[in-house]
């Protein structure tokens, strides 16, 4: 391989593992479903929403955890 397909090779920007959007939208789902919907019915809507999106974002240092631990997921 030449150098120069390389050095392109090496500043190609990586993306995520599948298993982080898999985790990040499931906690998503889950936790504004259940948190929000289920439990918080009663409170405003704005609520519901910020329980999904904390929901979310615990969900992606739980992807990474998964992806380092066990692989991706294809």
């Amino acid at each position: 391989m030449s150098k120069k397909n390389l050095k392109h090779k090496q500043t190609q920007k990586q993306d995520w593992p599948v298993v982080v959007y898999i985790r990040a939208i499931g906690l998503f789902i889950a936790t504004w479903f259940i948190g929000g919907e289920a439990i918080l019915e009663s409170r405003l809507h704005p609520v519901h929403r910020l329980v999904g999106l904390v929901g979310g974002l615990i969900g992606i240092p739980i992807g990474w955890l998964w992806y380092r631990w066990r692989g991706d997921v294809f």
